[in-house]
């Protein structure tokens, strides 16, 4: 039987192979990152200002011009969710599934979404 040599895994960011660090945290996508990489991004992130502190520091325009970017955030999440259940009851999925899945009755969840 052939073996074939072990591939050596690396982290994305700095190229360091797994027997350079002490970590290496796997990603969706097939890419690693080392603990010292994400210390270094947890450094960036804690020194990058917030641009968003509290409701009070926006002004009165501030505040009207994103009620519309708001209220479409609502409806694309109200589509996508009846979406999700269209296609958990096209699969046979319980209401009683759904409503646990939601955290709510099953009584509730055919209410909401029949």
């Amino acid at each position: 039987m052939l073996t074939l040599p072990k591939r050596k895994l690396r982290c994305s960011f700095c190229k360091k192979s797994e027997t350079q660090v002490a970590r290496l945290i796997g990603g969706a996508a097939g890419g690693y990152i080392c603990e010292d990489c994400v210390s270094v991004c947890n450094k960036i992130l804690d020194a990058a200002p917030s641009p968003f502190k509290s409701w009070d520091d926006l002004t009165e325009e501030q505040l009207l011009s994103s009620i519309k970017a708001s209220e479409a955030s609502i409806t694309a999440l109200h589509s996508l969710i009846h979406t999700q259940i269209e296609a958990l009851r096209k699969r046979e999925v319980s209401w009683t599934a759904i409503g646990k899945a939601l955290g709510v009755s099953r009584q509730a969840a055919w209410e909401r979404f029949s």
